[in-house]
């Protein structure tokens, strides 16, 4: 049975993987404490850095549901446990690595995914989340320029289409007034044309001569019968 002492070690263990949404399992063998408190402070931003003891670690990470450590606890062991942006921790894990091989970076997981020291490395060389975060704001202040100006665009457009529609009914309007009388003076001339075609051809002046002419024959006739 554990001890009060071995207990109380894996009840903090527990806690710390259940705190941390990412762990990095490393083994440390050869580093100087001097080395090590430089690796503690790289982190401090973004969580802690702890020696473990391998078996009571096993146990507090069974405890906690994480399952990427097994078969890997073995050796000198600590864990950096994160609590801030794991990609700036891994990013201080592969840098303090590069500067000192002797630390070996052995596994991890990140949000209950296990990962491996190559995805480790991987995670290392993204973006940080406050580089993301700039770029996004960037974003989204390019998207409402480009909104203000797609709103701005049709309001312009459709005060010059209302000018355009405005003017040309004012043209229309002077040209109705006008074209009431043309049709007027057309209806008149129209008008009078037929009346012309319509009216009677004025009578022929009758032949004064005729009846003259009918009279001295009947006095001629007249005469005759008298004598």
């Amino acid at each position: 049975m554990a001890t009060p002492q071995k207990q109380a070690a894996i009840a903090e263990l527990t806690d710390r993987f259940r705190e941390s949404g990412a762990a990095v399992l490393t083994e440390y063998r050869g580093l100087t404490v001097a080395q090590l408190k430089e690796l503690r402070n790289s982190l401090r931003a973004n969580g802690s850095y702890a020696v473990v003891k391998n078996t009571l670690t096993d146990i507090a990470a069974k405890e906690a549901g994480v399952t990427a450590f097994e078969g890997q606890l073995t050796g000198p062991s600590a864990i950096a446990f994160i609590t801030g942006d794991p990609v700036e921790a891994a990013k201080s894990l592969r840098d303090f690595a590069k500067a000192h091989p002797l630390l070996v970076i052995k596994g991890g997981y990140l949000e209950g995914k296990p990962l491996s020291a190559e995805e480790i490395t991987k995670l290392a060389d993204l973006e940080s989340r406050e580089v993301l975060l700039a770029k996004l704001a960037g974003a989204m202040k390019a998207s409402l320029s480009n909104a203000v100006y797609l709103f701005a665009a049709p309001l312009s457009q459709f005060a010059a289409t209302v000018d355009a529609l405005r003017a040309k009914v004012e043209e229309q309007g002077g040209a109705a007034a006008a074209a009431p009388a043309e049709a007027a003076q057309d209806a008149a001339a129209s008008q009078d044309a037929e009346a012309a075609q319509d009216a009677p051809a004025p009578a022929a002046p009758q032949d004064t001569d005729t009846p003259a002419e009918d009279s001295a024959t009947a006095a001629v006739a007249e005469g005759g019968d008298a004598s």
